[in-house]
């Protein structure tokens, strides 16, 4: 059974399963341009945090098309473990990698959630003894049935499932925390739809911060009707 305990930024790891154009194709359980917002931003929090993190990917070349761009340019340096196995566990690669961060709570967000992430997790579980904790917003299933229906699946099994503000605010935990404090606004207020919004409006209307973003000068209102001055 999973122990209540709380992901740390020490405590945890990340793998991205598959985040690749024609896996993506075939997501119907969430809007796909939510979903790839919702990946990156996972990714950008994790750069944030020191969280070690993998990149698996399967058939690019010749099926699954190249890694979104957006997430390779949060870990430009990472290795892409190219794999043939839906199953990431089957490859040395992968889990030589996981085993070599000493931790044994791995994130998970990947496609689909009812082939590659399914069978990840229950294999990694089995046999390499890792707790699982799955980012159902990250990840993404041929239907609503296939997503929810294998997230329970998983959690029967003990998989722990979280979504990836949940992930990044568990591990900012405290607001005094100031070294990762400002980035993980950023990535608030970049990703996190309404709730950005509030906090750039809190920043500029109420704190008189001034605007993230330079922008043309702001012109002063002219009432319908009035007449142009003479030149």
């Amino acid at each position: 059974m999973t122990q209540p305990e709380l992901l740390t930024p020490e405590n945890c790891q990340l793998i991205f399963i598959d985040q690749q154009p024609q896996m993506a194709f075939g997501v119907q359980s969430i809007d796909r341009q939510v979903l790839k917002n919702n990946v990156v931003a996972l990714a950008k929090a994790a750069r944030v945090f020191g969280i070690p993190t993998t990149i698996t990917t399967v058939e690019t070349e010749s099926f699954s098309g190249h890694t979104y761009p957006e997430l390779l340019a949060v870990f430009p340096d990472h290795p892409l473990l190219e794999r043939t196995s839906m199953n990431s566990w089957d490859d040395r690669k992968v889990r030589d990698a996981l085993a070599k961060t000493g931790r044994k709570k791995i994130v998970v967000s990947g496609l689909w959630t009812e082939v590659c992430n399914n069978a990840f997790a229950f294999s990694a579980m089995a046999e390499g003894g890792y707790e699982i904790f799955m980012v159902a917003d990250a990840s993404g299933g041929t239907s609503q049935a296939a997503h929810d229906w294998s997230m329970q699946r998983m959690v029967q099994a003990g998989v722990v499932p979280v979504t990836w503000q949940q992930v990044m605010l568990e591990w900012q935990r405290d607001w005094a925390h100031r070294e990762t404090y400002d980035a993980v606004m950023g990535i608030v207020r970049e990703h996190s739809g309404a709730y950005g919004m509030g906090v750039d409006y809190a920043y500029t209307m109420v704190h008189k911060a001034p605007e993230r973003v330079a922008h043309g000068a702001r012109l002063a209102p002219v009432p319908a009707g009035t007449t142009a001055a003479a030149e």
